[in-house]
């Protein structure tokens, strides 16, 4: 338990932060042994998930030995039907957790290191259809293929590889190929408006992308305001001191006002986050900025062994780094539904202490954050399964704001 204990704990402090330096595990394990990573999946499950006292399945007192629990683990063909078996209200409450087969990508993607053509897109139905679609471009990454093809924000297109987009056929031709070619289109007013093909072909190929979350930071005068604007497109960690550096210059500046732009910000890092709001201010040092809730188990370990480790406090310091502060009383923060966890984490745990200015649309409403799980004896990274590659990213607590206001399943 002592092991178990001292992993936990650089958990609680890392948890969605993870350091991939180089990985020496063989690209081409053994055969995979699904009871292996189905027992992983059940053992992992039962002991962290937030909402294992409300899964039967996962009670403590479910099965009398290991021999009971193999019964029920093979009455699930892969290990994704399992893992998907044991989750609570799915499509209401978690609708976050999941499972992947390769925990190096997971790994990467954290840094903000993934396989993309760079182009951020959202899609819709055409005028008058219920089947069609059209794409509309929300941001490019600079040096993606999408930048150097010209795709610039608020660019349409309406075919992809010469197919007529449709919500049947959407995912296998955007997603199901490196290479894909666009038909661009214009958008026409009329009664009723419409998207007419301009003759115009893109072709982006994805590629190995870091993504700097950093995408523009400015500063504006106006009316006598010194106003800076930040948009900020992922809590990812290894950034921190770049972000760190942007507040410097806002510092020198002297901003007055800062506008945070979260529209396209899906979360990440909750120490990031934690980051963040002490640029902003700095006149909390030391005060709560979050408070971690787990399931009961975790919470009766953690409040006897080390109850300061549930609350997550404003510094001064990160890393080696000083903070360059801001000691703002006003922020103003533009949000959509696709402003998430991180995101919300930050405007929640804000609002106690300084005026957060909210504009926009609600936000997804997610309050929960996991842990990556590997199949190892600890469920750490070192030591784990060499025969696969399986990790877990379930819910393992919920984040309440220093006056406890949790549960806002419904957004901000």
């Amino acid at each position: 338990m002592k092991k178990f204990h001292k992993w936990f704990y650089i958990a609680i402090f890392g948890f969605l932060l993870l350091a991939c330096s180089g990985d020496d595990r063989d690209d081409n394990p053994t055969a995979l042994n699904s009871d292996d990573v189905k027992n992983f999946i059940w053992k992992g499950l039962n002991l962290f998930y937030l909402y294992q006292a409300e899964i039967p399945n996962l009670a403590d007192t479910r099965f009398a030995n290991q021999a009971e629990l193999d019964v029920f683990l093979n009455t699930f063909s892969a290990p994704e039907d399992l893992f998907e078996s044991l989750l609570y209200q799915r499509q209401t409450v978690d609708r976050f957790s999941v499972i992947v087969e390769d925990f190096i990508a997971l790994e990467q993607s954290f840094q903000g290191i993934s396989k993309s053509n760079g182009m951020d897109f959202r899609l819709s139905f055409l005028p008058n259809s219920n089947t069609q679609l059209f794409g509309f471009v929300r941001f490019v990454l600079p040096g993606s293929s999408a930048a150097n093809n010209g795709i610039k924000r608020g660019d349409f297109f309406t075919e992809v590889n010469g197919t007529t987009l449709t919500v049947d056929n959407f995912s296998n031709l955007l997603f199901g190929n490196d290479v894909i070619v666009l038909t661009m289109a214009d958008f026409v007013q009329g009664n009723p408006p419409s998207f007419v093909n301009n003759g115009t072909t893109k072709t982006l190929t994805a590629n190995v992308l870091t993504e700097n979350p950093i995408f523009i930071n400015k500063t504006f005068d106006l009316s006598g305001h010194k106003i800076g604007y930040l948009m900020y497109n992922g809590f990812t960690s290894n950034f921190d001191a770049q972000l760190n550096d942007v507040f410097g210059t806002f510092k020198t500046a002297g901003i007055t006002d800062l506008v945070l732009d979260l529209r396209y910000n899906p979360g990440g890092s909750v120490a990031t986050a934690r980051n963040l709001g002490s640029m902003i201010t700095g006149q909390f040092t030391g005060q709560v900025f979050s408070k971690q809730i787990w399931n009961n188990k975790i919470q009766q370990i953690i409040t006897q062994d080390n109850p300061a480790a549930l609350n997550d406090n404003f510094v001064n310091s990160f890393n080696g780094n000083t903070v360059n502060s801001l000691n703002l009383t006003r922020v103003y923060v533009i949000t959509t539904g696709s402003s998430a966890s991180a995101s919300e984490l930050l405007i929640n745990s804000l609002s106690p202490y300084i005026d957060v200015v909210q504009i926009g649309t609600t936000t997804t409403g997610k309050f929960q954050a996991s842990i990556t799980l590997y199949d190892s004896d600890d469920f750490g990274r070192q030591g784990a399964n060499p025969n696969h590659k399986y990790a877990m990213q379930p819910l393992v607590l919920k984040l309440a704001n220093r006056d406890g206001i949790s549960d806002f399943s419904s957004g901000l």
